[in-house]
């Protein structure tokens, strides 16, 4: 037994020194292997057996500033609005050719004379064009948010079409396309509902359009009609197109806000002129006019006269006639007055004249069969004459001057207990 025993502690270091050098090469490797694979932590109350959630990878540059937005959905209508009117648009396919034809047809004057139809562009001008009671017919806009914007009782039964800013781009006469247009019925100037405020501020004063053919000069005047209060504006024969784009443009909004008539001859003029009315000219061959009484002569006043040679039948006056009568006798006499002279005694309609070619003959005919004159803005010499916006702008707010010092003369003459004489002039 004892020597048993010493075999067994004889044996036993033995052992350990065989078993040593197993030991640590399993340590060695041992390490090598934790550093192969990573322990598992296992959270408390995990199981042993679960599997722990892979780390997300972390992004790199501009993906790991933020989190990624989703883009933002098209705005639509809430159903207190557009549900409840029942009103629907569709977006035009690809190859849609309905805004180039449309816009053909606006875009020239004899079909849209033809066709009945405008074209107006911009959300300012469509709302007001809505509020006047204007019919529009087809409304074609980039961004829902631009037609939302508009008056939602005035657009049911209208075809809403959403096309790409391009198109409408493409289109535009606009330096800056608003990304809307609508396509409206020609608006008949008995049936617009104009403003209330343009009502009660109306003046016995109106605006004759004599051949006016630029745009940008038309619709200003018209802006100034508006601004001065004038009744109602008439346009000739031979005037550009109240409804073009560029003049719609430059009108900012008149056209619903004072009755205008277009292509008028120039015998149907009386019609709508209030009785009594007396027609005014503005004229820079006045100039010429008090030349004449002065017994001077003036190199204006045959550039005057040769302005309405066109208008004499040559055929009827001989050469002698012609040597013995005066250049100007067979034009109609009118007194020349300074526009800043009473002239709104009586209600009052102002002739404007195009620059290139002035007032007509019939313009000064019927002047003279109303008793009326020629309206003299001064200038300095040398300048050939104004332009043909500014002189009407400078006329009717002298007017509109005119009748508010004729109204206040009124009221304080009421409060006075002087009895007033019935004038034509103001109601």
């Amino acid at each position: 037994m004892a020597a048993f025993a010493l075999s067994r502690g004889a044996g036993l270091p033995a052992l350990l020194l065989a078993a040593g050098p197993v030991w640590g090469g399993g340590a060695r490797r041992g390490v090598r292997a934790l550093r192969r694979s990573p322990v598992r932590v296992l959270s408390p109350g995990r199981e042993s057996g679960g599997t722990a959630p892979k780390p997300e990878p972390q992004r790199r540059g501009r993906e790991s500033s933020g989190p990624v937005r989703a883009p933002k959905p098209e705005p639509r209508a809430g159903p207190g609005a557009w549900e409840e009117a029942g009103l629907r648009y569709e977006r035009a396919l690809p190859g849609d050719r309905r805004l180039s034809k449309v816009m053909t047809v606006v875009k020239s004057r004899t079909f849209r004379d033809k066709q009945g139809k405008i074209l107006l562009e911009g959300r300012r001008l469509i709302a007001d064009a809505l509020r006047a009671g204007a019919v529009p017919q087809t409304v074609f806009f980039s961004r829902l948010e631009y037609v939302q914007a508009l008056p939602v009782d005035k657009l049911k039964g209208v075809s809403l079409i959403k096309v790409k800013f391009d198109d409408i781009k493409e289109w535009s006469d606009l330096v800056t396309p608003q990304g809307i247009m609508g396509i409206f019925a020609k608006p008949d100037h008995i049936k617009i509902k104009y403003p209330e405020s343009q009502l009660q501020h109306s003046l016995p004063l109106l605006l004759i359009c004599d051949n006016l053919r630029d745009p940008g000069n038309l619709g200003t005047i018209l802006r100034s009609a508006a601004g001065a209060g004038c009744q109602k504006v008439l346009l000739t024969k031979g005037c550009v197109d109240a409804w073009e784009p560029k003049v719609l443009r430059a009108g900012m909004g008149a056209h619903f806000q004072v009755p205008i008539i277009s292509n008028l001859e120039w015998e149907a003029i009386p019609n709508y002129l209030p009785s009594d009315t007396r027609v005014h000219v503005a004229d820079n061959c006045g100039l010429h006019a008090q030349a004449q009484r002065s017994e001077g002569a003036s190199d204006q006043g045959w550039v005057c006269d040769r302005r309405f040679q066109k208008h004499r039948k040559y055929e009827e006056v001989d050469d002698l006639q012609e040597e013995a009568e005066p250049a100007n006798s067979w034009l109609p006499e009118l007194e020349v007055q300074g526009y800043d002279t009473i002239w709104t005694d009586a209600p009052a309609a102002v002739v404007i004249g195009g620059e290139t070619h002035g007032v007509s003959l019939e313009s000064l005919q019927l002047a003279e069969s109303t008793g009326g004159k020629r309206l003299l803005i001064p200038i300095v010499p040398g300048v050939d004459s104004l332009n043909s916006a500014m002189a009407a702008s400078i006329l009717l707010f002298e007017g509109r001057r005119q009748l508010r010092l004729l109204q206040e003369e009124r009221a304080c003459s009421r409060e006075a207990g002087v009895p007033q004489q019935a004038s034509p002039g103001l109601g």
